[in-house]
């Protein structure tokens, strides 16, 4: 029988263990690999569409869809490519952005789950984040890919930009830095439109960013401390480091915290309460998630 993204889909699925993806591994588990149910949550979609999916019946999933299975799947490049070519789609070509999270990258952010970690995109998209970057920043699950992007947030709407609640660099390094790393970018990708569209974007609408891309300053964004104003624990004093894996773009935002200092209790208090305040509201998510 001649493979088919449904039949691609079910044999990586049962491939997984919920370990790998950061979630418990409980006695009495009957489902070999990941349910149906966690696969979509960790991909953004509908449970009904990843049913849909498998069994064929859905057969124009967009790049972006695959693009977010093979991350949640934590596919091999070489896996990644054959997934589009089954969904009909060509695979990302060189010289344009990746949005591909390696299986190494993400097993090893499972294990993170104490950390507020964001992985992000050559140009500075979000594409995953632990459950503890929910509790400390918001949960940024119901934003569009657009939305999710570091730089025309931060241009848009200030300093932390897509987060729930403000959050405050030390200095003012991080824009000049920003706009230094995303000119650095475009010479890496110069056939990736959506980069080069979003530089033009932000040239017109943003008179910083205008002037900050005329100074030419080239380089990349990297560490910085930052205040996060949280509405339920208050200012929690972080240090943010990037961090950079050999072989593929992807940065690792990570954010902690001197330990036993008051900013620990914090930050530990909101991860053992998964961020819920009195009135029952929450600010987490379960699991590692990987959106579209």
């Amino acid at each position: 029988m001649d493979e088919t993204l449904g039949t691609a889909l079910r044999r990586w699925r049962d491939r997984l263990s919920p370990l790998d993806v950061g979630r418990p591994s409980r006695p009495g588990r009957r489902a070999v690999g990941l349910r149906r149910e966690e696969l979509a949550e960790l991909a953004g979609l509908s449970v009904d569409y990843v049913v849909r999916l498998e069994q064929g019946r859905a057969t124009n999933p967009s790049a972006q869809v695959v693009a977010s299975l093979a991350r949640a799947l934590q596919l091999e490049p070489v896996e990644r490519d054959h997934a589009y070519r089954l969904a009909g789609l060509l695979p990302p070509q060189e010289g344009t952005i990746s949005t591909h999270v390696p299986p190494g990258v993400q097993r090893m952010l499972a294990r993170l789950g104490e950390f507020p970690v964001g992985v992000f995109s050559a140009d500075w998209t979000l594409l995953s984040w632990t459950p503890a970057w929910t509790v400390l920043l918001g949960d940024p699950g119901g934003l569009a890919p657009a939305e999710r992007n570091l730089v025309r947030a931060v241009f848009a709407a200030g300093s932390g930009g897509f987060t729930a609640w403000p959050v405050l660099p030390e200095g003012d390094a991080l824009n000049p830095a920003l706009v230094a790393d995303l000119r650095a970018a475009l010479v890496h990708y110069p056939r990736d439109r959506q980069l080069s569209d979003l530089v033009a974007e932000l040239r017109s609408t943003s008179a910083e960013f205008a002037r900050l891309w005329e100074e030419g300053g080239v380089g990349a964004h990297v560490s910085a401390r930052k205040t996060v104003v949280h509405p339920q624990v208050g200012e929690v004093i972080c240090d943010c480091d990037v961090l950079t894996v050999p072989g593929c773009d992807v940065r690792l935002v990570v954010y902690t915290v001197a330990a036993g200092s008051a900013d620990a209790e914090k930050l530990e208090f909101l991860r053992v309460t998964g961020g819920v305040s009195a009135d029952g509201s929450s600010s987490s998510g379960p699991g590692l998630f990987s959106a579209p």
